[in-house]
Formats: C-alpha cells, sequence, structure tokens
C-alpha cells in the first residue's frame, strides 16, 4: 500500500502533455533566442573580418543590440500587455524571424546592425514574458521546474547553440549560422501556434502603474544589482572568442569546446536552483556574484592551459545561471500580476543595459590596455558594483534577505 501511494503520489505530480508539450516549445524558443542573441560574440571576428572592420567595432553589434532591448523592453511591454500572452508571443517570434532574415541578406555591416536591431525589438519583449508564460502553463506546483527549464535552455543553448553555430560558421560562413537559426525559428512557430493554449488576459499596465514599482524596494535593489553584476560580466564575456585566441592560444576546437563546458555549467546551476532552498536569499545571490567575481578574475591566468581555463568556465557558468534564476525568481514573488510582465520587461532592460555596458568598456579596455585585461576589469566592477549597491542602498544584503524565496 505505501509503495502504491508513493506511486500514485509521483503520477500525480508529473506534468500532464498539455503543459509539458508547450514547456517544451518555449524552451526551444529559449534556445534560438539566447543563441541568436549570443552567436556574435562566438563569430565576432569572423564578422568583422568580412566587412573589413576591427573587432572592437564588430564589438558595438552587440552593446547597440543590447541598448535596444534596455531602450525599447518597457514602452514594447506596455503596448503588448494588450494582447494576450499567447498571441504577443506569436506576434513576437514572428517579428524575431523576420530579423533573422534580413541578418542573413544583411550586404553591409550597417545592415547588418540594422537587422539585429530588428531582433533586439523581438528580444525585448520576448524575456519579458517567456517565464510568465512558463509559470502560468503548468501547475502552481511545477512553476519552479519550469523557471529552471526556461533558464537552463539558455544554458544549453550556450552547450549546443553556440558551439554548432561556431562551427557552422567556421565552416560556411556566418551567414549560413542566422540562416539556421531562421529555420529553427519558423519550426517552433508552427509549433506554438499548434500547441501554446490559450491565458486569460491580464489588464493592461498602464504608466500610472509605475510608481508602485519604483516604490517596492525589493525590485530596486533587485534591479541595483542585475546591471552592476552583467557590467562585469559582459566585459569579459562579450570578447572570449578572441581572447582565448590571442591571450591563450587555444584552437577553434578548443574554443568551441570551452563554451560547451561553460553552458554545461549553466545547466548545473539551473538545477540547483530547481532544489527547494536550503540558502539564505543573500548566499543565494552573494554566492554566484562571487563565483563570478572570481572566474573573471582569473581568465587571463587561467586561459593558457586547457584545463584550468574549463574550471574557470565551470565557476563561471554555474554562478551565472544560478544568479539569473534567483533574481527572476525574486521578481516573480515580489510583484502583483498585472504588473510582473512590465518588472520582467524592466529587469529585461537593464540587464540589457549592463551586456551594452560591458561590451563597450571592453573594446575600451582592448583599445587602451589590451585584450588581456577584460576579466580583471570585469572583476573591479563587479566588486565595485556590489560595493556601491551596499552604500547606496545601506542594508543592500539586509535587504536581499528579505527577498528570501521560500
Amino acid at each position: 500500500m505505501a509503495v502504491l501511494a508513493r506511486t500514485n503520489a509521483k503520477q500525480a505530480n508529473r506534468m500532464s502533455w498539455r503543459q509539458t508539450v508547450p514547456l517544451a516549445c518555449l524552451a526551444c524558443a529559449v534556445f534560438v533566442f539566447n543563441s541568436s542573441e549570443f552567436m556574435p560574440m562566438a563569430l565576432l571576428s569572423d564578422i568583422a573580418a568580412s566587412f573589413n572592420v576591427t573587432e572592437s567595432t564588430a564589438g558595438m553589434i552587440i552593446s547597440l543590440y543590447a541598448w535596444a532591448v534596455m531602450i525599447l523592453s518597457l514602452p514594447l511591454m506596455m503596448i503588448g500587455t494588450r494582447l494576450s500572452f499567447r498571441n504577443l508571443l506569436l506576434v513576437v517570434m514572428g517579428v524575431f524571424l523576420a530579423g533573422q532574415v534580413a541578418s542573413v541578406l544583411a550586404p553591409t555591416f550597417m545592415t547588418l546592425t540594422v537587422a539585429r536591431l530588428v531582433v533586439a525589438a523581438a528580444h525585448a519583449v520576448f524575456w519579458s514574458i517567456v517565464t510568465p508564460v512558463a509559470a502560468r502553463i503548468v501547475d502552481e506546483e511545477h512553476a519552479p521546474m519550469a523557471m529552471s527549464i526556461i533558464v537552463g535552455s539558455s544554458s544549453v543553448a550556450t552547450i549546443v547553440g553556440l558551439p554548432l553555430g561556431r562551427s557552422i560558421g567556421l565552416l560556411l560562413g556566418w551567414r549560413a549560422t542566422f540562416l539556421c537559426i531562421a529555420g529553427a525559428t519558423a519550426l517552433i512557430l508552427v509549433a506554438l501556434t499548434a500547441f501554446l493554449p490559450w491565458m486569460e488576459k491580464d489588464a493592461p499596465f498602464t504608466l500610472r502603474m509605475l510608481p508602485s514599482l519604483a516604490r517596492n524596494r525589493h525590485l530596486i535593489v533587485t534591479y541595483g544589482v542585475t546591471i552592476l553584476v552583467a557590467t562585469g560580466y559582459y566585459l569579459g564575456y562579450s570578447y572570449i572568442e578572441p581572447f582565448l585566441q590571442q591571450i591563450g592560444g587555444m584552437s577553434d576546437s578548443s574554443i568551441t569546446l570551452a563554451l560547451s563546458v561553460f553552458g554545461c555549467a549553466g545547466v548545473v546551476g539551473s538545477v540547483l536552483f530547481s532544489r527547494p532552498a536550503r540558502l539564505s536569499s543573500e548566499m543565494r545571490v552573494g554566492v554566484p556574484v562571487f563565483a563570478i567575481c572570481c572566474a573573471l578574475l582569473l581568465m587571463a591566468f587561467a586561459s593558457h592551459t586547457l584545463i584550468t581555463f574549463f574550471a574557470i568556465c565551470v565557476m563561471w557558468g554555474t554562478g551565472s545561471s544560478f544568479f539569473n534564476a534567483a533574481l527572476q525568481s525574486i521578481i516573480l514573488k515580489r510583484t502583483s500580476p498585472e504588473s510582473t510582465a512590465t518588472a520582467m520587461s524592466i529587469f529585461s532592460g537593464l540587464f540589457n543595459l549592463g551586456i551594452g555596458l560591458g561590451a563597450w568598456l571592453g573594446g575600451l579596455v582592448i583599445n587602451t590596455a589590451g585584450i588581456a585585461w577584460i576579466g580583471v576589469a570585469g572583476s573591479a566592477v563587479v566588486l565595485a558594483g556590489l560595493g556601491s549597491v551596499m552604500l547606496g542602498a545601506q542594508v543592500c544584503f539586509g535587504q536581499l534577505r528579505l527577498l528570501a524565496v521560500k
């Protein structure tokens, strides 16, 4: 009887296919979005060579993309709240597909930049709604698992998407990589149209509701940490490919393998997050940030041997995915249903502000001190940023304690 009871309990806790299939479609969408977002980092040298521009100039695609997401996230999401999540997601996938096709056909660096801005417009809304949608299409008890799957899919994109896209790009050219992303997007759009359930439409978010978010101390601290950590993180990560080539002396295959290890570690981080919480909230945020700081600081020292850099990738990837999941969980738990998507859009915008600042600062570091110093500079930004938040909010980690994910 006890065995039967346990079996029935397990069956009751399983997600039905009506939840599993659309969640899988969302995971695939996350995979292509994340692959597309960071593909220029994996093919930066190839893109720069094809348009006869420097790597720091080509890196501006990353900054402009991120800043476009930052600027567009809130206004587009406020417009998008007039649609149901289902219809909005389908529109976003269509715009994303158009941007990928335009990237493939771009004849100049400027037109490629414009095409990437179209993709950024889709990105601005997608990352604002994908986590809330994932949490809504499953039972409440499965919401943490759904969130970890979304974050884990981002890491899988690093494991499979970036190395595969990089391999295709090195073999057939970077345009072939974006063509593959466009094809995968078309298939996912069809699947989402068929399987994504209807979801009740929330009341539209208006400008009058913004002050309520501004008064939310939990969000303010979370947003501050987001900007500063993302800036330092992407100061180093944006130029990881030329860094490993020039400083580590690694081959193309070794760089691809390093990116895969980074992604595998990210999956580990998302799995750890899905486990029952046994850490205080400051530990859930502070430990992964410390890991990111250490990884950035040790980049130059560890890049000369493949094994030591793999160890850095494990520390870096695990910390980044756990950190991302922890902050998104805080936002979901500390906002009302009608403001969640908008709060997530602000989070996405500020995270991308950090990406853009990081890529821009990384370019400055390369042009002044040299590419060997991007990791040290990134680590300094993260540490200085956390110190600034602690001084500015006075109770940064005490505040984060209030954000504990039960």
